[in-house]
């Protein structure tokens, strides 16, 4: 069996912002497993945006993913160095660390398997091994969430 495919490309409209205002309040009520209320600085404007995503817990880490690859919100938390997460009206700060290639491959496996909504945007399909996820890993920036505060392991 085949275990790749041609990825969809992600394209913001209108469609997408409805969707991300209903999943945002849906995330930051806790109404959808896994799913939390990010919120990142504005780069340029230096106001709150805020994105639902799905995190990863894998080794006993927590994992951010971004299914979509490099959109706003990954460029302004690259350049914070910290997120908030926030569900059920509770919220953490966290640092990141972008994670190494290796990481990111069992990562992008586990969160295919609980994010369905966005498979299509991977080359590597659910049952496909790690090393598969792991060659996608430039497409997919992947961020190991640290307690703020807490030095990134190397």
């Amino acid at each position: 069996m085949d275990q790749t495919h041609a990825p969809r490309t992600y394209r913001r409209d209108r469609w997408h912002t409805l969707e991300n205002s209903v999943m945002s309040a849906l995330a930051g009520a806790g109404l959808i497993p896994h799913c939390y209320l990010l919120t990142t600085v504005g780069r340029s404007t230096g106001l709150p945006r805020s994105n639902p995503v799905t995190i990863v817990m894998l080794g006993g880490r927590r994992w951010l993913v971004a299914p979509y690859g490099v959109v706003p919100w990954v460029l302004n938390a690259r350049a914070a160095g910290d997120v908030t997460l926030s569900r059920r009206g509770r919220a953490g700060r966290f640092a990141i660390r972008a994670a190494s290639v290796a990481e990111a491959g069992p990562v992008l496996q586990r969160y295919v398997a609980i994010a369905a909504a966005t498979r299509d945007y991977f080359r590597a399909d659910k049952s496909a091994p790690a090393d598969a996820f792991a060659a996608e890993a430039d497409r997919h920036p992947v961020f190991e969430l640290l307690p703020f505060g807490r030095p990134p392991s190397p």
